[in-house]
């Protein structure tokens, strides 16, 4: 399986001062999707992504694709259109129908008996399978990862870098030495590009730099 999502500021745990053992609470993250507070989603596709996504398929068709903390990404529906398999997990209800209503995707909703209070929401063509329920609930971040990557599978990974000390995040700082950290056992990490993605709205959080790091591990254990 190959996973592909905007995973930055999942990582939590890393030794950055005031951003050490800092989560965002499962309370937050809904209440950020209730409000339009969003600051990841983007309209048109993760351009990183777009730009990389030859390297993560290399060649290859037919993939089953896994977004973790996947929200409403556009990018599932044009991965499905390419006739990949796409599966997602998500917390927030009110994003996963947002997907399905603005691709205008009939789905039908099942509970999973596994989870308690999960439900996966699919596509009719059962293209697209999106779970939602808390991705802690089927296990910790990097060890699901880990457990889902078959060997030379690939793992594009969008990390966020900033001074921690002038922003306490979400999204919060994931340097590289705590991705080879969590993954170097187990994958090749290369970094494929950083890209300046600082805006007005990084300034009003205080800072003066703002990079999107984009990560490609591929597994090889």
């Amino acid at each position: 399986m190959d996973g592909s999502a905007d995973a930055s500021g999942v990582l939590e745990g890393t030794d950055t001062g005031s951003q050490k053992d800092r989560v965002v609470a499962e309370e937050e993250w809904l209440r950020k999707w209730e409000t339009g507070s969003i600051w990841f989603h983007k309209e048109r596709g993760h351009p990183l992504l777009q730009k990389y996504l030859d390297v993560l398929l290399n060649g290859r068709s037919g993939l089953r694709i896994f977004f973790p903390l996947c929200g409403k990404a556009v990018e599932m529906k044009w991965l499905a259109d390419m006739g990949h398999s796409v599966v997602g997990v998500e917390v927030s209800e009110k994003a996963l129908k947002e997907f399905f209503a603005e691709h205008s995707l009939p789905f039908c909703e099942e509970p999973v008996p596994e989870i308690s209070g999960a439900k996966k929401l699919q596509t009719t063509s059962g293209n697209i399978a999106l779970y939602c329920c808390s991705i802690y609930d089927l296990s910790s971040y990097v060890s699901l990862m880990i457990t889902l990557m078959e060997k030379n599978s690939s793992y594009l990974l969008v990390t966020v870098s900033y001074d921690p000390n002038k922003h306490k995040g979400p999204p919060f700082y994931v340097p590289e030495s705590e991705i080879k950290s969590l993954f170097g056992n187990h994958c090749e990490i290369k970094c494929l590009q950083k890209v300046n993605d600082f805006s007005d709205k990084h300034r009003q959080w205080g800072l003066d730099y703002f990079l999107e790091v984009l990560y490609i591990l591929k597994f090889v254990t």
